[in-house]
């Protein structure tokens, strides 16, 4: 995600400004200020300091008709400012665990405000998700780094999440431009409890603080009428906006076509994909966190059609211990590496129940594992064999709403958790992954999944467009020439396309879609411009 920066104005440069010294809950400069009532030839010193940080921060004063007030005014205004910058300091201390970067620097710290007369600060921590799952671990670190300067008396944290939003909104239906996050669960083999880990998973998220919908893409067989019971089960539309107005069950909202008042489907299958593609992107989700997204069985049209139309964030893949599962799984796992999409966990269901004091394995170990390790998939998850979680999925009510404590809660607390990090670790990546930098008149690139960062020549990046505007689509004749491109042209907009390209936007209005592979197989600049004074 592309972070909002705290505002540059409450930060000084130490090396130009001197800091005024403070003793206790008052700065010793604004003491002297209050207390004198003409410039006296000890206060001349303080004055010019006064105009010295008022230089540094480009704010221009005539020293002659300056008044007391004035000066007193400045330097409350500037001392305001020292005690930001040691407040900014001061959570600076705190890292994000998974960017690996300060609060401060991911833009978190929001609405600062200061009195350091009082000793009062109060700022907001702005989260990417509100299923943040150690937002109480900054709200605790907050108060305390700010609580140990030594002028603070009181500290107020407030906590707040990022609007809900996709990264690139402006190319979605509307109906998708408020979902921040799309989930995949897929599993390309039916009966291994695909279903139930997305139910699952998605009212865990909620119980974490999110705003939640799951979709049901199975057409042939949906499963969400059986494991929810919505008070609601049939989908309504909005006569106005020729919309649908997904149901409600303890808080999610969830679209089937078994909603839509016709069971099953019998239809071929591109009658299918424009079907679940009506679905999906007619529905009035409103914000959303996460969109779980409960995967029809295969690898075929649907599958394909999904993973195009919808900008998927991330895939949890779902298997079970056989051997066959695993063939079936890896088909998956493939495709959706095809499709740059990034596969985040899998769940290996039905591995193992505990009797006597022993745990069994009645199908077999290591296919969930074999998954792992051949893709590289960072994190596994063993649910048990369970006849309540069985029963759960018949009852209508998911296992993690029924036991909330319990064994397979947890599992699914932790999956929930490592969803949460993966998403925001991935949507950092896009977001910054293909930027330009003016200073240095280049573009940098850093393809997420990659620790290799290099620069290209924006002319070089313009010139190798393989659209049909630039490249003849039956001959391959190239029609942009060398010479039609300036060597000193520059993008306007670079905005992220799904997770494998950027799309670019030149001064004569031509938008390029430029995919990570192609820009890494361009020619690099191998001298690093030095930055252009601004």
């Amino acid at each position: 995600m592309r972070f909002l920066q705290a505002p540059a104005s409450v930060y000084l440069n130490s090396s130009q400004c001197s800091k005024p010294q403070f003793t206790g809950a008052k700065f010793v400069d604004k003491h002297i200020l209050q207390q004198s009532s003409a410039i006296n030839t000890s206060l001349r010193s303080d004055y010019e300091t006064t105009v010295s940080h008022i230089t540094c921060r480009k704010r221009r004063l005539n020293s002659v008709s300056a008044t007391p007030a004035s000066l007193e005014a400045d330097a409350s205004s500037l001392l305001t400012i020292e005690a930001e910058n040691d407040v900014l300091k001061a959570l600076a201390q705190i890292v994000d665990p998974d960017f690996g970067t300060d609060i401060v620097s991911c833009g978190f710290v929001k609405d600062l405000l200061v009195d350091d007369v009082s000793g009062e600060v109060s700022f907001r921590l702005e989260l990417t998700t509100p299923a943040c799952p150690i937002k109480e671990v900054f709200e605790k670190q907050a108060n305390e780094v700010v609580a140990a300067l030594p002028w603070v008396q009181n500290v107020k944290v407030t906590m707040s999440a990022q609007p809900a939003k996709q990264l690139y909104s402006a190319q979605l239906p509307a109906g998708l431009q408020t979902i921040s996050n799309i989930i995949a669960v897929s599993s390309c083999k039916g009966g291994v409890g695909k279903s139930t880990v997305a139910v699952n998973l998605a009212y865990t998220l909620a119980g974490m603080g999110a705003r939640v919908g799951i979709f049901d893409a199975d057409v042939y067989g949906p499963s969400l009428p059986t494991m929810v019971s919505p008070e609601n089960r049939i989908l309504e539309m909005n006569p106005e906006k020729k919309t649908i107005i997904p149901t409600e069950y303890l808080g999610v909202k969830m679209v089937s076509f078994g909603f839509a008042g016709q069971g099953r489907a019998i239809m071929r299958g591109p009658m299918v994909s424009g079907v679940i593609n009506q679905l999906l992107t007619t529905t009035e989700w409103g914000e959303l966190d996460y969109l779980v997204i409960d995967m029809p069985p295969g690898t075929g049209d649907i599958q394909l059609t999904l993973c195009q139309v919808v900008p998927l964030t991330a895939a949890v893949i779902v298997t079970t211990p056989q051997k066959l599962a695993f063939i079936d799984v890896a088909k998956g796992v493939r495709m959706f590496s095809k499709l740059k999409v990034p596969c985040v966990a899998v769940v290996e269901n039905m591995c193992h129940f505990d009797a006597d004091g022993k745990r069994f394995y009645p199908f077999g170990r290591g296919s969930g594992s074999q998954v792992v390790e051949q893709f590289g998939i960072p994190n596994l998850f063993d649910l048990p064999i369970r006849p309540t979680l069985s029963a759960s999925g018949d009852s209508g009510m998911p296992e993690v709403v029924a036991d909330p404590q319990g064994e397979v809660a947890e599992i699914f607390q932790n999956l929930g958790v490592c969803v949460v990090q993966q998403c925001a670790k991935i949507r950092q990546q896009v977001s910054t992954a293909v930027m330009y930098d003016k200073s240095i008149k280049a573009i940098k690139v850093k393809v997420p999944d990659s620790n290799e960062e290099f620069l290209l020549n924006p002319a070089t990046v313009r010139r190798n467009d393989r659209s049909a505007q630039s490249v003849d689509e039956w001959t391959g004749e190239q029609k942009l020439q060398y010479g039609d491109i300036p060597e000193d042209i520059e993008p306007e907009e670079i905005r992220p396309m799904g997770n494998y390209a950027v799309s670019i936007t030149w001064p004569d209005g031509f938008s390029q879609i430029a995919p990570y592979d192609q820009l890494q197989s361009m020619e690099r600049l191998v001298d690093v411009p030095q930055p252009i004074p601004a």
